[in-house]
């Protein structure tokens, strides 16, 4: 595997006013409710360790308080931490001047916030020009980037329209296509379409799917939602009281939950709808197949191809090669959430 664009190695995080000295506490297996209590810090982050890969979206997800949009803070020091190293292309963020800081926020990593963040008084086409804008780039050129990106996420004609005339999805597409003008290899998304529709939200995921197959970008993408995470991450980190429960593949982690609370977490999600076929594929075997069916096929399409017949299998190709085979009955049997039974 290559280098991570993004290590992020023992990283800690307290806030209050004494928080390095805290530290002894929290390396002497001081937990959280203890912290707060005794001595009034709040641990944010504890030993958070995660590689995040060039051209992959990595999902960081948790519940409310679980140190998700502190993380991602960390990683343009829009949040300083306690202890850790946060490596990007193996040089130590932490340890940037203010200069240094400055280019890394305004042109290796963007930002797309969840209420948007839209300049009201400015343009669409001034909205997503503003990076180069602030990177001093000349007009001409840095509005003819931006038209280009504009008309990219669907919104030619809207240049010169105001954020307020424009709905949420619209003007989450300018956020999308200001961060995208930047022309930054790493996109941070914060919570980016949780405050829209839930339509509308499926059509931006989709868009943000589509632009990566063609673009690549390394993504950081926050949310508290297990139906996105699933949909969109490569990588998938989940975390609780600012550490992290399990990292991993998404479909593995939903086949293995490594602990109670993420079982918890992944027992109503519609299983058929979300796991693929490459997940629960075997060996090939000396047995006749009714077909073939992609890896990346769903288990939802599969059982409607199949017509709900348990005693069938299929080849598992992907261009032209057989990778595996599956059979129905293992596919019902990987329907059934682990750890669920029948007193449930």
């Amino acid at each position: 595997m290559s280098m991570p664009k993004i290590a992020l190695r023992g990283l800690y995080k307290i806030f209050g006013p004494d928080d390095a000295a805290m530290m002894a506490h929290i390396r002497a297996g001081m937990g959280k409710t203890e912290l707060l209590e005794q001595h009034k810090h709040v641990l944010g982050l504890q030993d958070i360790s995660v590689d995040m890969q060039p051209g992959e979206i990595t999902v960081v997800m948790g519940l409310s308080g679980s140190g998700k949009s502190t993380l991602i803070r960390h990683l343009n020091r829009l949040i300083e931490p306690t202890a850790g190293e946060i490596l990007l292309d193996g040089e130590d963020v932490t340890a940037l001047g203010p200069d240094a800081l400055r280019q890394l926020r305004q042109k290796r990593m963007s930002m797309v916030f969840q209420k948007f963040a839209l300049l009201p008084h400015r343009t669409v086409l001034q909205n997503a020009a503003t990076a180069l804008e602030v990177q001093g780039v000349d007009r001409p050129t840095r509005e003819a980037e931006a038209q280009k990106w504009l008309k990219r996420v669907g919104l030619d004609g809207y240049e010169g329209r105001y954020p307020a005339q424009l709905s949420g999805g619209m003007q989450q597409r300018v956020g999308i296509a200001r961060a995208l003008t930047s022309n930054a290899d790493i996109m941070l998304m914060d919570e980016a379409f949780s405050a829209l529709d839930p339509l509308i939200r499926t059509d931006m995921q989709n868009l943000l799917l589509e632009l990566q197959v063609e673009l690549q970008k390394t993504i950081v993408f926050i949310t508290h939602d297990l139906d996105e995470a699933l949909k969109l991450a490569d990588h998938l980190v989940i975390l609780k009281d600012g550490a992290v429960v399990q990292q991993g593949e998404p479909q593995g982690i939903l086949l293995a939950p490594a602990d109670p609370y993420i079982e918890d977490f992944v027992r109503d999600i519609n299983r058929a709808r979300v796991l693929r076929v490459r997940s629960v594929m075997e060996p090939v075997q000396d047995r006749s197949c009714a077909g073939d069916v992609d890896p990346d096929d769903t288990l939802e399409a599969l059982i409607a191809r199949s017509g709900g017949e348990t005693s069938l299998c299929y080849r598992v190709v992907k261009n032209g090669e057989i990778l595996g085979q599956i059979d129905m009955r293992d596919l019902v049997r990987a329907l059934v959430p682990r750890g669920v039974t029948g007193t449930h």
